[in-house]
């Protein structure tokens, strides 16, 4: 081992040892270790090894291990200790502006798990709530997160839409005249973009000359018809130059691989098309937009794709925090923007008493919130403020208030947040005990997941969705680009069992209202229609819809 490696291994073992919490002299010692091993000028493998513990910052106990390290190329020690240390903690250390002290309160105080599961408890303002950690460390800590994720190749797809849509304008002006398309990943609307696709109608030469003097942009790789370039911020660029026959390439590219090789295969034509819709029309097809182009059984089966769920038909916010739990603003600051931006209704769900990292309500807050809520609802009318709360579901499935409290909300949704970590026949039992709950109006965010940094908890998605149906229980599609849970591919079967879905955007801030479009986005992939979608109720219809469950309950 070269004197760099065994330095890093006792630099791991110190910061491991302050995540847990021990021994802290041990620790500072193996930090000094580090730090002399790493100016040493002679290797310590050519040292006598009787002589390593005379070397300035090396005691015996260090000494020993260094000669374990040389020896078997293993420190029993670091590897004991990273056993017993979640792969996502130890990478919490690559994170700037977060130290073992820091990581041992976000793991062991906070529970979090992975950078992803922090960068969520921080857009949540969870963070800010512990000591040493205040509103500007949290800013700091999503910034250092998000610059961390955008070095790794693969994104959300909220977080690349802004520089997909910003590039195709770009492409267009330093390409005038020329047809250019967004496709791949992208155009399918895929919840995770690992490139962005693209094509111009152009000759290839012409496209890696014009490319070529752009700053931002890394040349990567170059085929017979596309150029890979890497940007600035880590997003990789695949760009076709395609002169003949640009339709077909288009649909090729923005379809999955099964779709495509269906409609070549049953449905070839000579003819050149000239746009999507012809391309389609030739082959007596409905016209089958990209997002749909991903099982092939769908080729054939409708006559009008085109009765999609649109974010105008988002008539009302569901599943919405305020400052009273762990959210930005206030009651009326949330109203009032959801009613600025075309809502006419709101549903607040702050967190229940279980959930006290997030700030979650006691039974004499909710008394007082509800209260508020009536006020403002006589100030802000016709618009309307529900009554809500997101009960987390506990360890045997029960919700964490008596029925009496929950009898005085207008919406339950039930959901849970912690002890994530559980084998599918647990999974299913909490939840199913939780949707047979007369109070459990929706099942939030049923999975768990958290794209990019957390699997959903194993489940039986048709014994859920069974379940749902059988206890008149709607399912949300979380529309948090972090979570887009339920996952749209499971959609299909709630739909033919008459299921509601709700597109909610559980936001935490005004800001966060404008998350639903991502939840629409999904929703279109699954074919889901205002109809079956709880949110695109009016008011009246949700008023009718509340008042139904409520007449349930006494049933």
């Amino acid at each position: 081992m070269t004197n760099n490696e065994i330095a890093d291994s006792f630099s791991l073992l110190a910061k491991l040892m302050d995540i847990h919490g021990e021994n802290s002299f041990k620790s500072k010692s193996y930090s000094i270790a580090a730090f002399n091993i790493e100016k040493l000028t002679l290797p310590l493998q050519d040292i006598d090894a009787k002589k390593v513990e005379s070397l300035v910052g090396i005691g015996t106990s260090t000494a020993k291990k260094i000669n374990e390290l040389l020896a078997t190329g293993k420190l029993e020690q670091l590897e004991n200790i990273i056993s017993k240390t979640p792969i996502g903690v130890i990478e919490m250390l690559k994170i700037k502006g977060i130290g073992p002290k820091k990581i041992n309160i976000i793991w062991k105080d906070i529970g979090l798990e992975s950078i992803g599961e922090l960068l969520y408890a921080c857009k949540e303002n969870r963070l800010k709530l512990y000591k040493g950690f205040g509103e500007k460390t949290q800013q700091t800590v999503i910034e250092n997160i998000e610059f961390y994720f955008r070095n790794q190749g693969s994104f959300l797809y909220a977080q690349i839409i802004f520089g997909a849509e910003q590039f195709v304008l770009y492409l267009e002006k330093l390409f005038v005249g020329k047809r250019v398309f967004v496709t791949g990943e992208f155009a399918r609307q895929i919840e995770i973009i690992t490139q962005l696709e693209f094509i111009i109608e152009e000759e290839i030469k012409t496209v890696k000359e014009k490319l070529a003097t752009q700053v931002g942009l890394e040349f990567i790789e170059q085929q017979d018809n596309f150029i890979i370039y890497k940007t600035v911020i880590g997003v990789k660029l695949k760009i076709y130059a395609i002169t003949e026959n640009i339709i077909e390439h288009f649909i090729q590219t923005s379809s999955s691989p099964q779709f495509y090789f269906a409609i070549l295969q049953k449905y070839k034509t000579e003819k050149v098309a000239l746009n999507e819709r012809d391309y389609f029309a030739q082959r007596k097809l409905a016209f089958i937009p990209a997002y749909l182009r991903e099982d092939d059984n769908i080729i054939g089966t409708k006559d009008n794709f085109d009765d999609k769920l649109l974010p105008t038909d988002i008539k009302g916010l569901i599943h919405c925090h305020s400052n009273w739990s762990d959210g930005n603003n206030t009651i009326e600051e949330m109203a009032i923007s959801a009613h600025t931006k075309g809502m006419d209704y709101m549903v607040i769900s702050d967190h229940s008493k279980t959930a006290s990292y997030a700030q979650g309500l006691n039974e004499e807050q909710i008394k007082a919130q509800h209260q508020q809520i009536d006020e403002l609802n006589r100030k802000l009318a016709p618009f309307k403020i529900f009554k809500s709360i997101e009960s987390d579901i506990l360890g045997d499935g029960s919700l964490d208030y008596s029925n009496s409290i929950l009898s005085t909300f207008d919406v339950v949704i039930a959901s849970i947040h912690s002890n994530l970590k559980m084998t599918e026949e647990k999974a299913m039992a909490r939840l199913l005990v939780a949707i047979e709950n007369p109070y459990t109006t929706i099942l939030g965010h049923m999975t768990g997941r958290l794209l990019l940094t957390r699997p959903g908890y194993p489940l039986n998605f048709k014994k859920i969705i069974d379940a749902c149906s059988a206890n008149n229980v709607t399912i949300e599609l979380n529309a948090h680009p972090s979570r887009l849970d339920i996952d749209w591919r499971e959609i299909k079967y709630a739909l033919e069992k008459n299921v509601l879905i709700s597109v909610n955007p559980d936001s935490h801030s005004t800001d966060g209202i404008d998350d639903i479009k991502y939840g629409v986005y999904a929703a279109q992939k699954a074919m889901l229609t205002k109809e079956q979608n709880l949110s695109s109720f009016s008011l009246e219809q949700f008023e009718a819809f509340v008042d139904w469950r409520k007449l349930l309950k006494r049933i």
